[in-house]
């Protein structure tokens, strides 16, 4: 199914992403916000005014919008942590997260971790003071100074200044005035031949994209102020092979292993600025995302899908999906900036001639331009970015000056010599440098730093950092065995004793100085068993894994590698390889190697099918960041749960025994699901694997102890207590899935038992201290489920530790499925079923109605399904109710959108998204507009605390004291449009009245009491009514029904007599229609 892509940013590259992105037959809509003139419904690219610096706004538009990726270009917003909001918020995201992200945007952080992983840079210092900045200056010989502002470089305060003097100068500007930056870095110009290199990484794998070569000088002939860029071209000719190899090798591949050793391992986009010295390549600067205007001619030559590699790296699969580029084509970008450019440049000048320009076959990518009164006019900056992609450089040199020649605004700026550089060294072809050899040192900034720490690669040296493929996982795996080929008894060449397995693993490759290593080994047990009956061996590979790693996971450590055997008593080729995918998948979720499998057949009584699997883990931990033993935890010290809707394979013994009770079985479907899945797919959810994204926060030294709850909920948490300390946990506190409460029912088990076999909703468990407790959680929440269940308690006073878990009964019977078949029934040929109506529901906080809905939806011959609750503000109480029960929320908050129509067709999208097919409003406090009304014409219900028409103002419970009716009440009723409904006040569109008498004693507030109750009764009764199909609105807005001769159930027949009951209270005068 075709996505809707969200590009955030506004410049020619975020044009640029959404205009390839749009290319794809996967992508149905892309959004760019802000946008700019461009993107403005252009095809399938239309703009959004969403604020993209408020992150739980954007996050809400994508769900408000079924936003299947986000793709941000500023690197602004990506240092702000943009994309660890969204992905925390379960929105797919691709780029890097802050921590990655602002070590690129920092100059002297970059500059610190280039230094810090013996990354050729240029001699640097940085400084917080203007002082201490020129003293440095004036003690440098440096043949140039470059001075840049801390910060993001989406403005002009890069300097290259030629003399002592100038620097300091632009230091005073900086620092002074503070222009651009709270420090400033001082860094020696760099000569030579300038390359951008970047590359796709999933964080593993990378490929390189080819080489551009940008133009910052302003004007032609490298003169004036340095901008971000005034044209650049691809890619750049007579660049030698084994450098681009080494580039990619000893440069891209090392910055990302560095990241991902610091803990902020890199999804996304990685762009280097490198110089092509006479000592080496050295490296300028590196960005977290495409260049501006790199980005402009390096994707028009991508042969690939854009967002099928986009979600292979996402994925952690780029090795399988590597990008494929257009060959003997080169692609040529000149820019057009506004007058003033890189200062303050004018606005508001109307540009003429970019049909003539696209008429010539060329790309006008639109960057600071808007639409106004129908005309593209500009807004400052870098205007448009000019592309042309032909056969050799000097061909698409000319169309994009012939481009350029075609269109027209005051006072435009632009090169004429863009690629003239190129020109020249296709007559001059660049020198390999000698072959680098990558090493670590610790030095810190310029006048400290060693002369081998700041120079370039030596000569002389091999290639440490090779470029590697592993699939499976993040590590230096240098020699591995061919893959595993299963034959009868054992694989073909393995030794018994090795059990097939050989491979050499450099763990000081790896980064680890002083390891401990781990080792794990699990099985699945009677899990495997319930996968073979339902024929369905997708998700076992990744149990077996999340068993072992999360174990792994409890010493602190990061996992290694992986292997499994299998034995079974007839070897089955697609199921094996089933299960091997499952694992493979998993091992690169965890971000480990899978080494293979050893496979073996195993010969009478074993059954056909599998008899058994095994996982074995190894991971490695510093010896000083190995977690703390049992004696941490203390009295007050919160426990913390980790969300898992999955049973490990060790609780399989306990629902074994329930299957063979029951009357369902694995094929049926599961309780609760009306149909959708079976049981036997509920069953078989895979459990959570919580490395590699927990390990950072197990390291900071905050958690004083993780354990896995695969041996049972009591039996995990006990892993982590000391003797003699107690712990009590509220069930209540957490959301126990279904399948829980449905073992818990059908199998008539007690609560402990629950407790001792089963997770009942929780992966695993931390210990943390009482006040970091909210920090900490919050810090977790942003990846997954978790929640604050529970504390440690005073010492208990016998032998070993006493666990408690409060209100876990209740919480099991609040979870169970109310659609359970009654033992008396369930030997009866089951029905066939009717299709449950889908039903969302609107609030506004004001309503009551919700629990009862939510009760009458699941009982037993109920025609609705409720599988969504929106509501116009957050927090509100039904929200929480909504989620307890199980069923997903939106908050579509009315107050972030310009008109009532744009918020309703909000609203309208995401009811589309859920396939909902009835509306009922529950003191949803919005007007809805006419089309909206409109199109769900029959299909909303909403319920006024009146009897129709007599109380027209709603007030049945002042009115009919005031006027002296002895009958008030409330009533259900389809909504009408606001002309039918001034037409006809809702009388004729009515489903189910409660009347309600009104005695002479009664007060308004007892008489509002009782009005909510009956509210409550007529509800449920209302939409059973409609969504069984005995009540619906007919053509003329009024309620039809169905005739006393057709099929009615016995639920259809209690509305029908509630109806009759209506029809009495006619007669009696009670309803004016006729």
């Amino acid at each position: 199914m075709a996505e809707r892509v969200l590009v955030v940013g506004s410049g020619g590259r975020e044009h640029a992403l959404a205009w390839k992105l749009a290319q794809s037959p996967h992508v149905k809509h892309v959004f760019v916000a802000p946008g700019n003139a461009g993107t403005a419904d252009n095809g399938k690219i239309s703009n959004s005014a969403v604020l993209v610096s408020n992150h739980t706004i954007v996050t809400q538009f994508c769900k408000d919008h079924n936003i299947g990726l986000v793709v941000v270009g500023p690197e602004a917003l990506l240092a702000a942590g943009i994309v660890d909001d969204l992905r925390a918020a379960g929105v797919r995201c691709f780029g890097p997260g802050a921590r990655a992200a602002q070590l690129a945007s920092s100059s002297s952080s970059s500059k610190a971790f280039l230094q810090r992983h013996g990354l050729p840079t240029a001699r640097w210092a940085a400084f917080s003071t203007p002082q201490e900045a020129c003293r440095f200056i004036s003690s440098t010989d440096f043949p140039a100074w470059v001075v840049r502002a801390r910060g993001p470089a989406a403005r002009r305060e890069v300097t290259i200044a030629a003399s002592k003097e100038e620097a300091c100068r632009a230091v005073q500007e900086i620092m002074q005035d503070r222009m651009f930056g709270e420090m400033v870095v001082i860094e020696e110009l760099l000569q030579g031949e300038e390359l951008s290199c970047s590359c796709f990484t999933d964080g593993v794998t990378v490929a390189s994209m080819p080489p551009a070569q940008p133009h910052k000088r302003l004007l032609d002939g490298e003169q004036g102020p340095s901008t971000a860029g005034m044209g650049a071209y691809c890619p750049v000719p007579q660049v030698p092979e084994a450098l681009l190899e080494q580039i990619k090798g000893g440069i891209l591949q090392h910055m990302v292993d560095s990241l991902r050793q610091e803990g902020a391992a890199y999804v996304g986009v990685l762009q280097t600025g490198l110089m092509l010295t006479k000592e080496g390549v050295k490296i300028l600067n590196f960005k977290c995302q495409f260049g501006d205007p790199q980005c402009q001619v390096i994707l028009p030559l991508l042969k690939n899908d854009f967002y099928e590699v986009i979600q292979a790296t996402v994925d952690g699969k780029l090795c399988s999906c590597m990008p494929a580029w257009l060959e003997n084509r080169t692609a040529v970008c000149v820019v057009m900036a506004s007058p003033g450019y890189p200062g303050d440049s004018d606005k508001g000048m109307e540009v003429t001639g970019l049909l003539q320009a696209e008429e010539l076959g060329l790309q006008v990518f639109h960057g600071g331009t808007a639409l106004k009164d129908g005309r593209v006019v500009t807004t400052g900056g870098r205007v448009l970015s000019i592309t042309a992609v032909r056969q050799d450089l000097m061909e698409a040199l000319g169309e994009a000056n012939r481009g350029v020649a075609t269109i027209h605004f005051q006072g435009a700026t632009f090169r004429r010599d863009i690629g003239h550089r190129g020109l020249r060294l296709l007559h001059q072809p660049l020198c390999s440098p000698p072959a680098p050899h990558i090493w670590a040192t610790s030095a810190g900034p310029a006048e400290r730093v060693p002369a081998a720490a700041s120079s370039s690669f030596p000569p002389h040296r091999a290639l440490m950092y090779k470029d590697r493929h592993v699939g499976a996982g993040a590590r230096e795996v240098l020699s591995c065995l061919p893959q595993t080929s299963a034959v009868r008894g054992t694989r073909a060449g393995g030794r018994s004793e090795g059990g097939g397995f050989a491979a050499f693993f450099d763990l000081k490759a790896s980064g680890y100085d002083d390891p401990i290593l781990v080792s794990q080994t699990k099985g699945l047990g009677p899990k495997l068993q319930v996968a073979q009956v339902c024929k369905r061996h997708d998700t076992i590979g990744q149990d077996l894994v999340a068993l072992c790693v999360n174990e792994l996971l409890a010493q602190g450590a990061e996992p290694l590698f992986f292997l499994s055997h299998l034995s079974c008593g007839k070897l089955d080729a697609e199921v094996m390889e089933t299960i091997k995918e499952g694992i493979a998948e998993a091992c690169r979720s965890a971000g480990c190697a899978f080494l293979g499998e050893e496979v073996t057949e195993v010969g009478a009584p074993c059954a056909p099918g599998l008899c058994g699997l095994a996982g074995f883990a190894v991971g490695a931990v510093e010896r000083g960041q190995r977690l703390p033993g049992l004696q941490r935890a203390r009295e007050g010290d919160a426990l913390l749960g980790l969300g898992c809707p999955g049973i490990p394979g060790r609780g399989f013994g306990l629902v074994r025994s329930v299957l063979l009770t029951s009357s369902l079985r694995c094929s049926s479907p599961a309780p609760g699901t009306c149909g959708h899945t079976t049981l036997g797919d509920v069953l078989l959810t895979p459990g959570k694997m919580f490395s590699p994204a927990l390990l950072p926060l197990l390291r900071s030294g905050h958690v004083k102890g993780f354990a896995p709850t695969a041996e049972g909920l009591l039996g995990g948490i006990s892993r982590l207590l000391p003797e003699h300390v107690s712990a009590v946990l509220d069930a209540l506190s957490w959301k126990i899935p279904e399948i829980f409460g449905w073992l818990y029912k059908e199998g008539n088990l007690s609560a402990e038992e629950m407790a001792q076999s089963l997770p009942c909703g929780i992966g695993a468990v931390l210990v943390v201290q009482k006040e970091l407790a909210q920090h900490i959680l919050q810090d977790i929440q942003r990846q997954q489920e978790a929640w604050l269940i529970g504390k440690v308690v005073a010492p208990c006073h016998t032998a070993g530790c006493h666990i408690e878990v409060e209100n876990l009964a209740e919480a099991l019977q609040l979870s169970s499925p109310q659609q359970l078949l009654d033992s008396s029934t369930a030997d009866i040929q089951p029905q066939p079923r009717r299709r449950k109506v889908k039903v969302a529901v609107l609030v506004s906080g004001a309503g009551t109605a919700l629990p009862a809905l939510i009760g009458g939806a699941r009982e037993p011959g109920s025609c609705a399904q409720l599988v969504l609750v929106i509501s116009n503000r957050p927090g509100v109480p039904e929200l929480r109710r909504a989620a307890r029960a199980g069923i997903p929320t939106r908050v579509i908050d009315h107050k972030l959108y310009g008109s009532r129509s744009e918020f309703d067709s909000t609203i309208d999208r995401v009811l589309e998204e859920f396939s909902v097919e009835l509306i009922c409003l529950s003191g949803f406090m919005r007007v809805l507009s006419s089309p909206f009304l409109q199109k769900w014409k029959g299909k909303i219900l909403n319920a006024s605390p009146s009897l129709f028409p007599l109380t027209k103002d709603g007030n049945a419970q002042q009115e009919p004291l005031e006027s002296g009716f002895k009958v008030t009440g409330c009533t259900v009723h389809f909504v009408l449009g606001q002309k039918q409904a001034e037409e006809e006040p809702g009388a004729g569109a009515a489903i189910r009245r409660e009347p309600l008498p009104a005695g002479p004693g009664d007060t308004e507030a007892a008489l509002g009491e009782r009005l909510q109750e009956a509210e409550l009764r007529a509800f449920p009764l209302a939409l059973q009514l409609v969504a069984s199909g005995a009540a619906w609105l007919g053509a003329h807005g009024r309620t039809c029904w169905r005739r006393q001769s057709q099929s009615l159930s016995p639920e259809e027949e209690q509305g029908r007599g509630a109806a009759s009951t209506e029809e009495a209270a006619e007669r009696e005068g009670l309803r004016g229609d006729p």
